[in-house]
């Protein structure tokens, strides 16, 4: 993994930074170099609320901004934004006021990486509104001062349709932050994590595959 300038992270959602860029966010601290996460959203519309329970509608946005701020302690952030966007309305927000405010942010920070979702590939409305807000505030800058962009897309036609991703980074020197950085986010993993304890003791091929590999796609501009 290159060293950076430094990386910004924009994801819509706490805990969309945890599952698939985690273990890359912690190799670009470990390399020491300044990483910035901006969180649209605090995910007040996610539907768990832990298992069993230990919360409610009107106290989940408190719980997993305190997750957040959790998972970004581990990671070893130290720029963490929360933007104030609502969950689960980012489709919805007026697309250039949007893409200047992502404009903002990565002129103020000046990376030389970015990381979001690849929109049109990232399953949730939010997920690509948010991705799609960064692409088009890069393409509103210089094209030979841009960041680089790294997009991580999972949706079922993605290989098909954009190819094979063309960053695939090995992060197991970091699993054991990676999956401390997912379990921060109690109210929405802890039950996955009862189900994979058995695996992940026994070191299970495919569980530490998914774990160990984080892949992303080099966004490409027409000009």
């Amino acid at each position: 993994m290159e060293k950076e300038r430094s990386v910004l992270v924009v994801f819509p959602h706490p805990d969309d930074e945890a599952f698939g860029v985690s273990g890359t966010i912690a190799t670009h601290v470990k390399n020491g170099t300044p990483v910035t996460y901006a969180c649209l959203t605090l995910g007040e519309m996610g539907r768990n609320m832990g298992n069993p329970p230990f919360t409610n509608r009107e106290n989940l946005p408190k719980i997993r901004k305190e997750e957040l701020k959790e998972a970004a302690r581990v990671l070893g952030i130290q720029d963490l934004r929360m933007l104030g966007y609502r969950d689960k309305t980012i489709e919805f927000e007026d697309e250039e006021k949007l893409a200047n405010k992502m404009l903002e942010v990565i002129e103020e920070v000046n990376p030389s990486l970015i990381i979001t979702f690849y929109p049109g590939y990232s399953v949730h409305p939010d997920h690509d509104a948010t991705g799609a807000a960064v692409v088009r505030a890069v393409e509103k800058m210089p094209a030979d001062v841009r960041p680089t962009l790294h997009c991580v897309a999972f949706s079922n036609n993605c290989v098909d349709e954009i190819g094979e991703p063309d960053i695939l980074n090995d992060i197991s020197p970091v699993t054991k932050i990676k999956l401390a950085a997912i379990q921060a986010h109690r109210s929405q993993t802890e039950q996955m994590f009862i189900g994979m304890e058995e695996k992940l003791k026994d070191q299970d091929p495919q569980v530490m595959k998914w774990i160990n590999n984080e892949r992303f796609w080099t966004y490409k501009f027409d000009k």
